[in-house]
């Protein structure tokens, strides 16, 4: 009978598992989606801002070597490329409205983070080394008449630049918002299954 007891306390000390008050989940996640789709459409600002100057500088400056309009161009595209990247995210995310079915909701985060992921592996080192590249065939004219010193600043800064967004920065910008992400989608599942 005392070991009864004793299984009856032990069970009956366990923590119980936190219930979520579904507004106040439903108003994290929501906080949580609005934020990251509030960076997306800064980010969609700028990108169309960048894409408007890279065309601007491509049809309506005249440069002697076809390699500077050539990079200029590359840059024109892989910007755009980008920009319908971060246009059909924020589409995605923006899209459905949480309230209305948090199950479908839940499944489109989820398929968002896994297409996210896998898109952003291979995507940001094409862009990178596509702006790299865009960005060597315009200095060649452009730094022509320049220093070799000048010159050398501004390759080695321009290295180290993409060198330090791609080894410090991305990283932490990416883990951040799979963290958020994470954040939200166990979130929902908590919710979900407490009506379980």
């Amino acid at each position: 009978m005392k070991e009864f007891e004793h299984l009856m306390s032990v069970w009956q000390g366990q923590p119980k598992r936190d219930t979520l008050s579904v507004d106040e989940a439903l108003k994290q996640v929501k906080k949580g989606i609005r934020g990251i789709t509030n960076k997306l459409y800064w980010g969609i600002v700028a990108m169309i801002s960048l894409i408007v100057c890279a065309f601007i500088i491509t049809f309506f400056f005249p440069f002697r070597s076809p390699a500077t309009t050539i990079g200029i161009l590359i840059i024109l595209v892989t910007m755009l490329m980008y920009l319908s990247l971060i246009v059909r995210h924020y589409h995605i995310l923006n899209k459905h409205d949480l309230t209305l079915n948090p199950s479908d909701y839940l499944h489109t985060l989820k398929e968002y983070q896994k297409k996210r992921s896998k898109l952003i592996g291979w995507f940001y080192y094409t862009y990178v080394l596509l702006i790299s590249t865009g960005l060597a065939l315009y200095f060649v004219e452009v730094l022509e008449s320049a220093p070799v010193y000048f010159q050398l600043i501004v390759y080695g800064s321009t290295i180290i630049w993409f060198l330090f967004i791609t080894f410090y920065l991305k990283p932490r910008m990416f883990k951040n918002e799979e963290e958020k992400l994470n954040l939200m989608i166990d979130r929902l599942i908590r919710l979900q299954e407490q009506f379980d």
